[in-house]
């Protein structure tokens, strides 16, 4: 399965692994693994995550208080949000149209 970032969203991972980089080292590198890991479970098991809308999932990460937003387009899985879940829930929803929501 191809994986592809709309550019937010990997904005946000680089955003999120520069922070916890800045709280201790190394820890911005954990967090990447665990988004890793946590898209891995996505792949496969693709249709096992909540959804939010009728096409769109959220994976929660383990470790941190972060949830992968995503749909799987044919052999494609597109991240729509690497979301920290105290923050915004809805915000991802400006980024696709809503009739791909």
């Amino acid at each position: 399965m191809n994986i592809q970032f709309l550019e937010p969203a990997q904005a946000e991972l680089t955003e999120a692994v520069n922070h916890y980089n800045a709280q201790a080292e190394g820890l911005g590198f954990e967090f990447s693994d665990e988004v890793q890991a946590t898209i891995d479970r996505i792949i496969e098991y693709p249709e096992a995550w909540t959804l939010v809308s009728k096409r769109t999932r959220r994976c929660r990460t383990k470790r941190f208080p972060y949830g992968i937003i995503y749909q799987v387009r044919g052999n494609t899985l597109l991240i729509i949000a690497v979301m920290h879940l105290h923050r915004e829930p809805e915000s991802w929803k400006t980024r696709i149209p809503k009739r791909q929501q």
